[in-house]
């Protein structure tokens, strides 16, 4: 009997598991579409309002106006620099009807990145064809896909073209319904543990606890801290305020191996907290990038070259060493292997 409830209640769950799955993905797909068309229509208003008007400064206290407006009253996701995205939408894609239901407004927004015509024209037939995500968008542009394919002959492009295949999209339920700008467009609340992998949240669960405990002045300030630069949005793992040093630390971990980019994001990551965060009367910004690596542990502070001599000096004072840091990850990523069993 047992038996038998068993396997009819696989069935079934499996049923109902392909239902909801394809429920959600068009709940996903009807929010991207209706989101693409609104963004567009926005530009479109914004545009015809500062064509009918002669005066050159009108469309920049326009923007100022409509973003304080519409944030007020719709939430995230309309400052200036998002209204002018739109306008550019709209320039860039002038055709309403031309607009692919297929594609999000992330990838709309890579593609009004690409400013050469038969190129990007290129992109968004093969993003609609085969259903690229904006993940696997990004991933031919930034690997020069369109040039290699152009560039080799007709009998190798085929090979060229199952590249694609090295980069899957994220398409499970957990996934469809976080895409932070669905959820600006929502004005919905972000879950920032979306945003880590299970090893990435324990390990940043014992840094966290590692650093406040160290008794040298951490106060903890925030997790998945969101910025948005004209419109990207990235995320720092912590950040911190040490109210000794009186400045913010900002720590960026990686799981995989550490590259150069790697380095020049948490670089950036200063200069953005030098630049729009820290207060007047606050010492410079501290950057950390971990990477925790199996066999490969890594970690490297970062702060703006003029900084140097300051941080060599008295920051150190401080802060815990390369060499502890290093430890701490190295013993946590063994305890947390231990438990998942991967010995």
């Amino acid at each position: 009997m047992e038996n038998e409830i068993s396997l009819a209640g696989t069935a079934v769950y499996d049923s109902i598991r392909a239902t909801l799955v394809a429920a959600r993905r068009k709940v996903y797909s009807a929010v991207n579409q209706t989101m693409v068309e609104a963004y567009w229509d926005i530009g479109r208003h914004i545009m015809e309002a500062q064509n009918n008007s002669a005066r050159a400064e009108y469309g920049a206290q326009l923007l100022k106006y409509l973003s304080e407006r519409l944030t007020g009253e719709f939430g995230k996701g309309f400052d200036e620099s998002s209204l002018r995205r739109m306008r550019q939408f709209y320039q860039t894609f002038p055709i309403r009807a031309t607009l692919r239901h297929k594609l999000s407004w992330s990838h709309y927004r890579l593609l009004m990145k690409i400013n050469d015509l038969p190129r990007r024209e290129f992109y968004l037939n093969e993003c609609a064809e085969c259903n690229w995500s904006s993940r696997q968008l990004e991933r031919q542009v930034t690997t020069f896909y369109y040039e290699r394919i152009l560039a080799t002959r007709k009998d190798g492009r085929e090979s060229v073209k199952n590249e694609i295949q090295k980069t899957e999209p994220k398409t499970d339920p957990d996934y469809i319904l976080k895409d932070p700008y669905i959820l600006e467009f929502l004005d919905l609340k972000e879950n920032k543990n979306y945003h880590e992998s299970e090893l990435e949240q324990a390990i940043i669960d014992n840094l966290q606890e590692f650093l406040l405990e160290l008794g040298k002045g951490f106060s903890f300030v925030a997790r998945q801290k969101r910025i948005t630069i004209d419109g990207d949005h990235y995320y720092i793992d912590l950040v911190f305020y040490n109210y000794i040093l009186k400045c913010f630390v900002v720590i960026d971990l990686k799981t995989g191996k550490l590259n150069y980019q790697d380095i020049g994001q948490i670089d950036f990551y200063v200069r953005y907290f030098e630049e729009n965060i820290k207060r007047a009367d606050d010492n410079p910004t501290i950057g950390i990038v971990l990477c925790s690596e199996k066999n490969d542990t890594m970690v490297k502070y970062s702060v703006l070259s003029d900084n140097d001599h300051l941080f060599a000096s008295k920051y150190m004072l401080y802060l815990p060493t390369e060499e502890e840091l290093k430890k701490e990850l190295e013993r946590e990523r063994k305890l947390i292997e231990i438990r998942l069993g991967d010995h």
